[in-house]
């Protein structure tokens, strides 16, 4: 969890891939813990195609069914079938935005929101922005896209820096990486 906090959460993503494959990973954590998630996380790269929307999108029922029987992912039905739904609206976001990153970062107005906490008990688990980012995914289309599972993608992509001001993280949080 360390490793991950140190070189990934809170950083910046613009790549189209990485931000299907936090929003697909936020939504299959709901209910469960982030380590079991990130735990499994190679598998679910495995079995998504290493997240490449167009061959998510393709994927067949019977490649999902298949993937019911994986011990390596969640096997929830209705979050495994997201992945799928959810590659198919976001190929047509990408349609017509030209890219699902300009679509996500401009709730964001395309740069971080910078927080300053001090004391991780400050942290909220949502705000008034994920409560707009999750209607707007949901009335698209978009499943598993709740406001606390929007604010935890918001805080792993670095929509929203919320690393505490002592933490040697939050000055360069805002730098994003393309």
């Amino acid at each position: 969890m360390q490793a991950y906090h140190d070189n990934e959460w809170g950083v910046p993503h613009h790549d189209d891939r990485a931000l299907f494959e936090l929003l697909t990973l936020e939504g299959a954590q709901a209910g469960l813990s982030w380590r079991t998630i990130l735990a499994r996380r190679e598998a679910y790269r495995e079995a998504y195609h290493g997240f490449d929307i167009a061959r998510v999108a393709a994927m067949r029922d019977t490649t999902l069914e298949k993937l019911l029987t994986s011990s390596g992912i969640i096997r929830n039905r209705l979050k495994v079938y997201s992945v799928r739904d959810n590659a198919r609206v976001a190929l047509a976001v990408i349609k017509e935005h030209g890219n699902l990153d300009a679509y996500l970062w401009s709730f964001v107005d395309g740069n971080p929101v910078m927080n300053g906490w001090t004391q991780s008990g400050q942290v909220p688990a949502k705000t008034a922005l994920s409560d707009q980012m999750s209607k707007t995914l949901s009335k698209r289309g978009f499943r598993f896209v709740g406001s606390t599972i929007c604010y935890a993608f918001m805080q792993a992509t670095g929509m929203v820096n919320d690393h505490l001001v002592k933490c040697f993280k939050y000055k360069g949080a805002g730098h994003a990486e393309h």
